[in-house]
């Protein structure tokens, strides 16, 4: 009987001992249960964005080959049209080697406020699986091909200012340089992480990464190069405006791929993106078209279809951010001031823009950049509010952002030109341009 306490107590301790280790198993078998509900879920492909994005891609391809291909190879010369297509042809090439190299990486990787890094080099690490922190619900591939249709097509619009006279090889040479050098630190300042993007410049699809950024540089080329033999005195008027008409029409149903798609999901901001656009492009064309037959005396094919570009490029900035109304004030302006900027601003300045990259782009892309500051709405998108809805500021930052590119882009450009120039030479000879570019540049004529 003397051992009866000791023996309570060894099992009264066992007892307690026993309950606090199923407490403790309990406990952890519940932060077990609990922890992946905790935890960030990794991102998931959506098979609806990702077939959204797939299509996207393919509209935005189709706005250099054969869309600008077209518009811009009805406009030349009969001796010219075939160089100049082989232009955006040879681009889309040129541009899709050096983005899979290190264009890509370039622009969309960590690194610095000025530029990314290295981490994507010839693609390595990208999977079927990976994504893209900007686009977390498409494979990172499709966002990575997306992003160099918009590559493409930057340097595709600059030949508009180089047409008639800048050889083939010297053109080669600028664009593969341009493209790594002035494109893709700028699409890392405002869409992957740099600066600009940071300080809140609005850009919804491209109107200070493509359009400012190309015009700007096809004004730059167009005052290096110098004007065509004959300019001002020999007539130059368009070989074939049904080209550019077709051209201008694939233009416009692929820019739905450009903004729409810049959403990078098929959902509500895809679809106002959209309406924006058919909006402003539409009142732009009119815009243009009023303004040339009042004081021409007749609305022109050309004008029509110039007009209806330049309110693609003005909509581009703002197409994920404005409301229908504001999408037809920035047309409507848009088609004025681009057709001051093609027919005003190039006689008073004297520069040859053959083919008005810079009235069309430079202009409207400005224009455009300038106008998301004022019509941005919270209610289509809450990262952006513009002066309508009482932020004054974001017009001041739609300016900073306008004047940094047009400031690196004007140094960069020329320093590349000149560059090229020393090496190989920009322009072909006298009689060479006298001859043609399409015999003399590629051995091959139109019938």
């Amino acid at each position: 009987m003397r051992f009866e306490r000791p023996a309570r107590a060894g099992l009264a301790i066992a007892a307690i001992s026993g309950a606090a280790f199923l407490a403790a198993f309990a406990d952890a078998a519940l932060a077990q249960t609990a922890a992946p509900a905790a935890a960030t879920p990794p991102p998931k492909i959506d098979s609806g964005d990702t077939a959204w994005m797939l299509t996207s891609t393919a509209l935005v391809l189709m706005m250099t080959i054969p869309g600008l291909a077209l518009f811009y190879g009805g406009m030349v010369r009969k001796k010219n049209v075939l160089a100049t297509v082989m232009q955006s042809f040879a681009i889309t090439c040129l541009v899709t080697v050096l983005w899979m190299v290190i264009g890509y990486s370039f622009a969309f990787t960590e690194g610095t406020n000025f530029i990314g890094g290295f981490s994507r080099m010839l693609l390595i690490g990208m999977s079927t699986d990976s994504v893209a922190s900007a686009a977390p619900t498409i494979p990172e591939s499709v966002f990575m091909c997306f992003q160099m249709t918009f590559a493409i097509i930057t340097p595709a619009l600059i030949c508009g200012a180089i047409a008639d006279r800048m050889k083939f090889s010297a053109m080669m040479w600028f664009m593969g340089l341009w493209s790594l050098l002035v494109y893709a630190p700028i699409a890392h300042w405002v869409w992957g992480g740099g600066f600009l993007g940071g300080l809140g410049v609005l850009d919804f699809a491209g109107g200070t990464v493509v359009h400012i950024n190309a015009g700007v540089a096809g004004l730059v080329c167009a005052l290096v190069l110098g004007k065509r033999k004959g300019y001002g005195s020999e007539n130059m008027a368009p070989h074939n405006l049904v080209l550019t008409v077709i051209g201008a029409s694939l233009l416009w149903v692929g820019w739905f791929g450009f903004n729409a798609g810049s959403a990078v999901t098929a959902g509500g901001q895809a679809g106002m993106a959209m309406a924006a656009t058919q909006i402003a492009t539409a009142a732009a064309a009119l815009a243009w078209m009023a303004v040339e037959w009042g004081l021409r005396g007749k609305p022109s094919v050309l004008g029509i279809c110039s007009g209806a570009v330049g309110g693609l490029v003005a909509i581009t900035p703002a197409s994920g951010f404005v409301d229908p109304t504001g999408a037809l004030v920035i047309g409507a302006v848009a088609g004025v001031g681009c057709y001051w900027g093609a027919t005003g601003l190039k006689h008073m300045m004297g520069y040859d823009d053959s083919l008005d990259a810079f009235g069309v782009h430079g202009v409207g892309g400005i224009i455009g950049a300038l106008l998301t500051g004022v019509f941005a709405r919270t209610a289509i998108n809450k990262a952006g509010a513009g002066l309508i809805d009482g932020n004054a500021h974001q017009v001041m930052v739609q300016i900073y952002g306008i004047l940094a590119t047009v400031a690196y882009d004007v140094i960069a450009t020329l320093i590349i030109l000149l560059a090229v120039k020393a090496a190989i030479g920009l322009r072909v000879t006298g009689d060479s341009e006298r001859e043609g570019l399409d015999l003399t540049q590629h051995g091959e004529v139109v019938q």
